[in-house]
């Protein structure tokens, strides 16, 4: 049966819903497609289910510090999984549920449940349904990838999202990839309990931040009893139920790691596989990421890309960043473009890093004038007070123009006193404006003003 309408928006991550709502509000008729879990990755494997796991691992840590805060506590801490699933669970569900509500009761908009294939540049059929608009936007997002690793398809295996069916404690995880993935759930399952492995194939941790970040993320997990077996050159597995072996080197050192589970942590892919784009003749790239424009437009008139599956950033707050562009140009008289986005992330860990703009490295490569200022979170009150005196604040800025470049701040609350730098960013605003600001005592976000004060030239 064939349905007509004004647009229609394929997946349900961070900008199709909101750009959904904007277009019935701006009077369109539109159809919204779901082949899987409203509201993405995000939602329901992704940000907010694992951020509340890192919540519980957190909650054990401190209470077996409790003694360094004259907190006495009888006994061993011990792990309850199952209630620490079911946590999850309701967080996760209570976001899902939100999420499907609002779409299911979003006033001309119509919820098509299955998978979408373009059949056209004005055409997408879901099972017996054919859609049909002037205007198609894809919101399909990414999975884990699957790596070619010798041995994997006769071991069971997990990614990031079957890890949230996990409701008893792996005895030993072994996880491949040392990226942002593979150290949170490393660092999480350690604080339940759990014996941790991760196995890498470069020499180190978070290859695409600077040495120092990767260095005290190192040092943490490690200190928590997390192993690491960098320099992986011939990663191959075996095994069956509750005991899978890696193998990390074909020449020197212990040559397998043997664990009761296996993660694979090792990046993404985009969800476009199956979408039909070569019908189309929209354009992707070696890696299946759609190719896109500065306003999110593929190479074919009338169908955009947002979110995950256009490469153009891998984070919630990108996806929803691409909704706000697309509705800023169609609405808006608005030209906003993603060429306009500074970069920005976060690594939650504990204590978390939060990233701004360019490495210390792009910086070097820049060929600019660049000052640094860095200052160790052991000489931050708040950190002290805490007690969680690991990491650093580290800020970049050009010395010709007073701007900042980029920033890390690795500690506690990193992953939120970075924006007091990031704001200035967008403001192209000199660094000075933040250098004289006073600040709250006794916060972390006090002493950025003073790392500012005492810039110095980067060397070579």
């Amino acid at each position: 049966m064939e349905h007509r309408y004004d647009a229609i928006v394929v997946g349900t991550g961070q900008a199709g819903p909101s750009l959904a709502g904007r277009m019935t509000r701006e009077g369109m008729k539109v159809a919204v497609v779901e082949r899987k879990l409203m509201g993405g990755t995000c939602v329901n494997v992704g940000c907010i289910p694992t951020k509340a796991l890192v919540a519980s691992a957190r909650a054990a840590h401190m209470a077996r510090r409790g003694e360094d805060f004259g907190v006495m506590i009888d006994g061993p801490v011990r792990m309850d999984m199952k209630r620490v699933h079911a946590r999850m669970k309701e967080i996760s569900g209570q976001s899902n549920t939100g999420v499907t509500s609002w779409l299911e009761g979003m006033e001309n908009a119509t919820v098509y449940r299955g998978h979408a294939v373009l059949e056209g540049a004005d055409t997408v059929v879901v099972d017996e349904d054919r859609l049909r608009a002037e205007r198609i936007f894809l919101n399909v997002g990414g999975r884990s990838r699957v790596p070619d690793i010798p041995g994997l398809a006769e071991v069971p295996y997990l990614t990031n999202s079957s890890m949230m069916e996990i409701d008893s404690l792996p005895e030993h995880l072994v996880i491949v990839g040392a990226s942002y993935i593979g150290l949170e759930f490393g660092q999480m399952f350690r604080r339940f309990g759990s014996e941790v492995t991760i196995v890498e194939t470069g020499p180190r941790a978070i290859a695409r931040d600077d040495e120092d970040v990767s260095a005290c993320v190192q040092e943490v997990l490690e200190r928590e009893g997390v192993q690491f077996r960098f320099g992986a050159e011939c990663v191959r597995v075996s095994g069956s139920e509750g005991s899978v072996t890696v193998g990390v080197s074909c020449t020197s050192g212990e040559p397998d790691v043997v664990g009761s589970h296996l993660l694979l942590a090792v990046g993404r892919v985009p969800n476009t596989d199956s979408l039909g784009l070569d019908t189309v003749g929209i354009e992707t790239n070696r890696r299946g990421f759609i190719q896109v424009d500065d306003q999110l437009r593929t190479n074919v008139p009338g169908i955009w890309a947002l979110g995950d599956c256009n490469g153009r950033g891998a984070f919630t707050h990108t996806s929803y960043n691409d909704y706000e562009i697309v509705a800023a140009n169609l609405f808006d008289d608005d030209p906003r473009r993603v060429s306009d986005r500074i970069l920005c992330y976060g690594l939650f860990v504990d204590p978390p890093l939060g990233r701004v703009g360019m490495t210390e490295q792009q910086a070097r490569d820049s060929g600019r004038n660049v000052l640094i200022g860095k200052r160790l979170m052991k000489h931050v009150g708040r950190a002290k007070e805490r007690s969680e005196t690991d990491g650093f604040i580290k800020v970049l800025v050009d010395a010709d123009t007073k701007e900042i470049l980029g920033a890390a701040v690795l500690g506690i609350g990193g992953d939120e006193v970075v924006h007091a730098l990031l704001d200035l960013m967008y403001a192209k605003a000199p660094y000075t404006v933040v250098s004289r600001a006073v600040h709250i005592h006794p916060t972390v976000s006090e002493l950025v003003p003073t790392t500012l004060q005492n810039l110095k030239p980067l060397g070579s």
